[in-house]
């Protein structure tokens, strides 16, 4: 598979550089995430202010550490689509690893769809490296979760970059040390950064080639091909606080502490219970989480009580990191009942009983 794939032409953004006015958009873990301020998307931001001087950049990275795509899906609107953004990177490739191909699949499919639905956007998509993937790329092998998600960028006509195999062919020129790579196996150095960035670059470069005198050309086509996976995501969405029954000492409160999260539902109440109706086939939970959050125990349609157990490694804090939990994605369709009761978890590494709820995701 070559570093570089191009698909189609990328007529939002050669409309946006024209009209003077470009918005990009971000979104993957933490090899994209801002906060480190030396990631791929600065070069590459760079490149855009410096060969379109002329052109007013708005940028809208939305990558959070240690998450993926089956939380992304549930903030491209809020995080991408209501910006505005004229071109967006998807990078998930790394995150999505240990989720199961069939359920990376309907999630990342669920977000291209999202993202392409109203035909104001192109999609770039990007792989990055984690040192899982050195035995298929040293037998010269497509890593399985850079092959999926090459099965969509096919099916939608994506472009792609392979920007972990530009690294890679780089260290095995001597160009550049592993260890100036990436010397955890995963987080580039800022040489590692570049390296990813010159890819993206180089991608970029061919694609907005004569960018001005192909525009008459765009076709005129729908906006989006029939799903490649019939149980997408497409229509997740976020169920309205305002719906949840509460019992015990809950707040809802406008949340500081994580800029993707506008408002959280918060109790640090051992045996405070909340419930809601659904509509739809699965449910997932996105938290505010850190080793000084509770644990819960939940039911779904009044059935048995299960535990959450939730690994808490040693990097993570006593919160700050945006966690999902996935409740089901295989119920009947229809209408649901689930319920909550928030309890310590009675381990040495549950240091509070702190429950901040940011997503209550549907599934339909």
């Amino acid at each position: 598979m070559e570093e570089c794939r191009h698909r189609s032409q990328l007529y939002s953004l050669k409309r946006a550089i024209e009209r003077k006015q470009l918005t990009i958009g971000f979104i993957g873990g933490s090899i994209t995430d801002a906060r480190p301020r030396h990631n791929w998307p600065e070069p590459v931001i760079a490149w855009f202010a410096e060969c379109y001087p002329d052109v007013r950049l708005f940028v809208e990275n939305a990558a959070i550490g240690a998450t993926g795509s089956e939380l992304g899906v549930f903030r491209a609107e809020r995080d991408l689509i209501r910006r505005d953004c004229d071109l967006v990177f998807v990078e998930f490739a790394v995150n999505d690893q240990d989720m199961k191909p069939d359920a990376r699949m309907r999630s990342r499919e669920g977000l291209l769809r999202k993202l392409l639905a109203d035909g104001k956007r192109d999609i770039v998509l990007t792989y990055t490296y984690s040192q899982a993937m050195y035995a298929d790329m040293q037998e010269g092998r497509v890593p399985p979760s850079i092959a999926d998600f090459e099965k969509l960028a096919d099916h939608y006509r994506l472009g792609s970059v392979w920007m972990g195999l530009h690294a890679w062919n780089e260290v095995c020129k001597g160009r550049m040390s592993w260890e100036e790579w990436l010397p955890d196996g995963l987080h580039p150095t800022h040489r590692g950064s570049l390296s990813y960035a010159q890819s993206v670059i180089a991608f970029l470069e061919r694609e907005l080639e004569g960018a001005h005198a192909s525009l008459g050309d765009e076709p005129q086509q729908p906006l989006l091909p029939e799903a490649y996976h019939p149980a997408n995501w497409a229509s997740a969405y976020a169920l309205d606080f305002a719906q949840v029954e509460l019992e015990g000492p809950w707040t809802i409160r406008r949340w500081p502490h994580l800029v993707w999260m506008d408002q959280v539902l918060h109790t640090s109440a051992v045996g405070a219970r909340l419930a809601f109706s659904f509509q739809g086939r699965g449910l997932l939970l996105g938290f505010d989480f850190g080793k000084a959050s509770a644990e819960f125990r939940y039911r779904l349609d009044g059935g048995p009580w299960e535990l959450s157990e939730r690994e808490r490694p040693d990097w993570c804090g006593d919160q700050g990191w945006y966690r999902v939990s996935p409740i089901a994605d295989d119920l009947p369709p229809g209408g649901h009942r689930f319920e909550l009761e928030v309890i310590h978890g009675n381990r040495p590494d549950c240091r509070g009983t702190h429950l901040a709820l940011a997503l209550i995701g549907v599934i339909e």
